[in-house]
């Protein structure tokens, strides 16, 4: 498939996904969203990628919006103060970095943010439904909203705090100042920083770790169930859900490969395919008392 905004590439079991647009720092734009979000359906369809590595083309990850663009703070003829549901689950009137963030939110695949250089806006909260991160020493991050006279989008109110904690949340937020790799470090936005040569490979690294020696569908179920998990208000539920999915995971062939390889002392090598063999019950989250 061609992209105009992005470029993929899948090696060794790993898709590449670069934000390219680099005249622009990589500006997010409608398009973008649409080409990301297709490039992760593929991810999730194609049974040879287990793990995905986003990053930026040249100097920069993702410098926000692109202010550029006229459509990128248009609200159409939207009434805010409209309580009608079917409103804001109209695709059309949601924020394009939210509909982005749900798709990731929904991946089937391991996905791990390499962050090259400066990612401030929605360069920043796109990264947040992304499971590993990982930054260069000339990476910046920064929630500027208020600093443009709007608010935080791409569902970061949502996932913002349960990476770094409801009080730095608030005051990058609030201040919307810009902030270097050191500070993500140390507030657990990001797991760790490289020099610039070194980040691509200490993605892939990570990405081989998962991909040579996981179950695939044990690593999406994984996924989802810590994901839909995080925000399940008493334990119960999420005992519930282990449960069924250890209950599926035995009845199928990868709980034996995973045992024989073991004993055996060799690679595993296990048969069931993300295509094709997730439990039943998947998504749970479709029934009660989760629907």
């Amino acid at each position: 498939m061609t992209f105009s905004t992005i470029q993929t590439d899948i090696s060794d079991n790993v898709m590449t996904l670069t934000l390219n647009r680099p005249e622009k720092l990589n500006a997010f734009n409608d398009t973008m969203m649409d080409e990301m979000i297709a490039a992760l359906d593929i991810a999730d369809a194609v049974d040879d990628v287990r793990a995905i590595v986003v990053t930026g083309a040249g100097r920069g990850f993702c410098a926000g919006a692109d202010l550029d663009d006229a459509d990128a703070f248009s609200s159409a003829d939207l009434d805010p103060k409209s309580t009608d549901p079917t409103t804001w689950n109209n695709p059309q009137n949601r924020d394009s970095g939210g509909m982005l963030a749900l798709r990731l939110f929904r991946c089937l695949k391991p996905v791990i943010a390499a962050v090259n250089g400066p990612s401030v806006g929605i360069g920043s909260t796109m990264q947040l439904p992304m499971d590993i991160r990982i930054a260069s020493d000339t990476a910046k991050f920064g929630f500027v909203f208020t600093r443009r006279g709007i608010v935080p989008e791409a569902a970061s109110s949502w996932f913002l705090s349960r990476a770094v904690g409801l009080s730095t949340a608030l005051e990058w937020c609030y201040s919307g100042r810009v902030f270097g790799a050191e500070e993500a470090l140390e507030a657990g936005l990001i797991r760790s920083i490289h020099a610039p040569d070194d980040l691509l490979p200490a993605a892939y690294a990570i990405a081989r770790e998962i991909a040579d020696n996981a179950a695939p569908v044990s690593v999406a179920m994984t996924r989802q169930m810590l994901w839909q998990m995080a925000g399940a208000p008493h334990p119960m539920m999420a005992h519930q859900i282990d449960s069924r999915a250890v209950a599926a995971r035995n009845a199928q062939g990868d709980a034996a490969e995973g045992i024989s390889s073991f004993f055996e002392k060799r690679q595993a090598e296990f048969p069931d395919r993300v295509s094709t063999d997730m439990p039943g019950f998947y998504p749970w989250w479709n029934e009660p008392p989760w629907a």
